[in-house]
């Protein structure tokens, strides 16, 4: 007999929260599902381009969205309303303020490779419509949590980044993957502010990379992935504060020494390597014990959770380090 132990996250369907909002939705991208799966059948040539983004530019992936939902990964909350999660974002490549989704549609997604290097096998360049169709796209429910202690909950598609980390074949001196983003400050005007150390850079170790939660994030609210929130691929680890989640990413390498991140060389008293979602250490300038969380009624102040309520998956990962090394910040 099968035993399927319920995980943290996941919690009955009689239970879940209503999400009237987002399932109205669905059910519309469903019928534009079953297109896209007649056209991966090749019965309708070029319905595909139907999907454009806020410039009217078509994505060539868009019959493949929305993709199915893994049941397994479940929310306590309503999910944010899409337009409040696809307008207000932080993207230092297009400037500090927060509504960037104006700026960040100059950004051409159309052709873009992935770069992958460093201690692998054999160094690699990817195409991002190849690299999708062999990924095995799904939908997972995640929390997000800023290190401002204002939070979303939102719908990602994407793949485990495992499967990429699988692809790539890192070599066994590897212990972290570093990622980067693109560098086109001609478009990305962010990117002019000199005293910035632009390529955005970030990692997580190996053990991080491929653990069930680290998810290569390529899709969301069942289209393809807004260029303001990191089109066409970005990094979603949920128990990790949202500076880690590195957009636009071009570059992947494997490498035997820790990188110091974006953030860490601006400001490394503020910004740690490991930015786990922890309510009882504080940011220099304000507490994370609480947060904003953005949800279909409103802005609500609720308790923030240790490692952003994944504890029971990420925990391990941890465990003996010594705090004083900032193991959450």
């Amino acid at each position: 007999m099968l035993i399927r132990k319920r995980r943290g996250w996941e919690i009955p369907e009689s239970a879940a929260t209503p999400e009237s909002l987002f399932f109205n939705r669905r059910a519309v991208l469903k019928g534009l599902g079953a297109i896209g799966g007649a056209v991966a059948a090749g019965a309708l040539p070029g319905a595909a381009h139907a999907a454009h983004d806020e410039t009217g530019e078509a994505d060539p992936s868009a019959d493949l969205y929305p993709a199915a939902e893994n049941k397994a990964f479940k929310l306590e909350r309503p999910l944010t309303p899409e337009k409040l999660a696809t307008h207000y974002n932080n993207y230092y490549e297009f400037g500090s303020q927060k509504e960037i989704f104006r700026l960040a549609q100059e950004l051409a997604i159309r052709p873009w490779t992935i770069e992958v290097g460093g201690l692998v096998e054999q160094e690699l360049t990817l195409d991002i419509d190849d690299l999708l169709r062999q990924m095995p796209l799904e939908e997972r429910l995640y929390r997000h949590r800023c290190v401002e202690a204002w939070s979303i909950a939102v719908p990602y598609s994407g793949f485990p980044l495992k499967a990429l980390v699988d692809l790539a074949r890192p070599l066994g001196g590897a212990k972290y993957l570093v990622m980067q983003t693109f560098e086109k400050p001609e478009v990305a005007r962010g990117q002019k502010q000199f005293w910035y150390p632009w390529p955005y850079t970030d990692g997580l170790t190996m053990a991080e990379a491929v653990n069930e939660l680290a998810f290569i994030a390529t899709g969301y609210y069942g289209k393809p992935m807004p260029k303001q929130n990191g089109a066409p691929l970005r990094l979603a680890v949920p128990w990790k504060y949202g500076f880690k989640h590195v957009k636009g990413i071009h570059r992947l390498t494997f490498a035997e020494e820790r990188p110091v991140s974006f953030w860490q060389e601006i400001q490394g008293r503020e910004y740690g390597f490991w930015a786990n979602v922890n309510p009882e250490v504080p940011h220099p300038r304000w507490s994370q014990a609480s947060e904003k969380f953005f949800g279909p009624d409103g802005v609500e102040r609720i308790p923030t959770q240790l490692f952003n309520g994944y504890a029971e998956f990420v925990a391990g990962l941890y465990e003996g380090m010594d705090k004083d090394e900032a193991l959450y910040m």
